[in-house]
């Protein structure tokens, strides 16, 4: 009998339908908006096309996000109405829950838990995740994957593909052809729960002496491609944080920057999905005050090779000391191909913008006095118009997620308004980079996670 869960036609011809008649009638008007020069039209077809996107399930809503963290490749009407989107589809049914968790643990799979709830405790854009207990007591978060999701992914891919051609025809300074396909590649990682899985337990080996930052872990025996059980951390949301005392904050603040550098700096690994909604705030067993932070969600991430790191380190070290050879340098190694004097200096507008509190050594807002609405939005106009002139760049596949992670993460530090030291803490994180040691790193702690290394 078919899996139901199968990239089934029928179900993917109805995605293609429902989806395409939403994205597709929205992104005319898009069209028919700039070609005509409706300026004043943009706040209603972004409203039209997030209500669009946001009762769907899937990965589109998904793909809305990363589309809007990417600066300047919509206009900002666009980008405010996404970044709001969240999943109000409705959760899957207690009675659909049971056959579902049937399907992926057979038909005692209920006598396998000392207590389940029906009813989700959160949803996400690929599945939801339920409460459980294990019958040894322990509490767990149980990440059940919608059904069809193999359909729904490429349905909405393929919209992607429409979305980024339509965006490069109308505004072709920046080739988003590589961006497409980076997106879609982890996309698609994101339906094998059993890499995440692998994910979870990489972090957990990598951040297991920092003690401000909390990774759960997997229970094997309850989990499969579809369905991923972890231990549930108890914690509370971030955002309830932003009225907490500037050292709750900073401590907050803090451990995030150690959850995203430590991996990268020291195995060449991110965290690709800086969504606030994936990390809680713990608390101190002793005066109840904010400790540090419990980092959710593994089926984000990306793994660089060690010369991709160094590229990072180049970059840094370029406008540190105002070596423009070595800015050009850290590019090329990204894969930026025919720059000119002129593109790179472009480069470097946004690049000194995404590293500033790096380079500044003093206590400060990521921010630094500029107001959290207009935030990029200065350096954005500016990379936007010279590549009017002197663009097109094709922006490389790596690049990605390495620019959407460094801003959501640097959004999540204007939520708390930290104030912190983040060139000191750069540099204590970063150490003396050695591509050679961190390769060796990076091999040994993916081969324990069961994880290949990149080529």
């Amino acid at each position: 009998m078919e899996d139901e869960e199968g990239n089934r036609f029928s179900a993917r011809a109805a995605r293609y339908a429902r989806v395409g008649a939403n994205v597709g009638g929205v992104a005319a008007r898009i069209a028919g908006a700039r070609l005509l020069g409706g300026n004043g039209a943009w706040g209603n077809q972004a409203a039209a096309l997030a209500g669009a996107l946001g009762g769907l399930k899937g990965p589109m809503m998904k793909v809305a996000q990363m589309m809007a963290s990417v600066p300047d490749l919509l206009p900002p009407e666009y980008a405010e109405e996404l970044q709001k989107l969240q999943s109000q589809a409705p959760p899957m049914g207690a009675a659909f829950v049971k056959r579902r968790m049937q399907a992926e643990l057979g038909a005692g799979w209920r006598s396998r838990f000392a207590a389940f709830d029906t009813h989700p405790a959160a949803a996400a854009s690929l599945g939801q995740v339920h409460r459980a207990a294990a019958t040894d007591g322990a509490a767990l978060a149980c990440k059940l994957q919608y059904p069809d999701m193999t359909s729904a992914v490429e349905a909405d891919l393929r919209q992607l593909d429409i979305v980024f051609a339509l965006h490069r025809r109308l505004n072709p300074v920046i080739d988003t052809s590589e961006m497409t396909k980076e997106i879609s590649d982890r996309v698609r990682e994101e339906l094998d729960y059993c890499r995440e899985a692998k994910h979870a337990a990489l972090y957990r080996d990598i951040l297991a002496h920092v003690d401000d930052v909390r990774v759960p872990g997997v229970r094997a025996e309850l989990s499969t491609a579809r369905l991923l059980t972890m231990e549930w951390l108890e914690g509370g949301k971030l955002l309830d944080f932003k009225q907490a005392d500037e050292a709750a904050r900073n401590r907050i603040a803090g451990a995030m920057f150690k959850a995203w550098w430590i991996p990268f700096s020291r195995y060449g690994v991110i965290h690709g999905d800086p969504h606030l909604g994936n990390y809680t705030v713990f608390r101190g067993e002793e005066d109840g005050e904010a400790a540090g932070i419990n980092l959710l969600d593994y089926g984000c991430i990306r793994i660089f090779t060690a010369k991709f790191v160094g590229g990072v380190v180049d970059l840094y070290e370029g406008l540190l000391h105002d070596d423009f050879a070595r800015t050009v340098h850290a590019y090329e190694t990204w894969g930026f191909r025919g720059l000119t004097r002129e593109l790179a200096e472009t480069l470097n507008v946004w690049a000194r913008f995404i590293y500033g509190p790096l380079l500044d050594d003093r206590v400060r807002s990521v921010a630094d006095g500029v107001a959290p609405a207009h935030y990029g939005r200065k350096e954005a106009f500016a990379v936007h118009q010279a590549l009017k002139q002197r663009g097109p760049v094709l922006v490389p596949r790596e690049f990605v997620f390495m620019d959407r992670a460094a801003i959501g993460l640097g959004g999540a530090f204007l939520h708390l308004d930290a104030r912190l030291n983040f060139y000191q803490m750069f540099h204590e994180t970063m150490g003396t980079f050695s591509a050679c040691s961190l390769s060796e790193r990076q091999a040994n702690a993916l081969a324990k996670a069961g994880l290949q290394a990149p080529n």
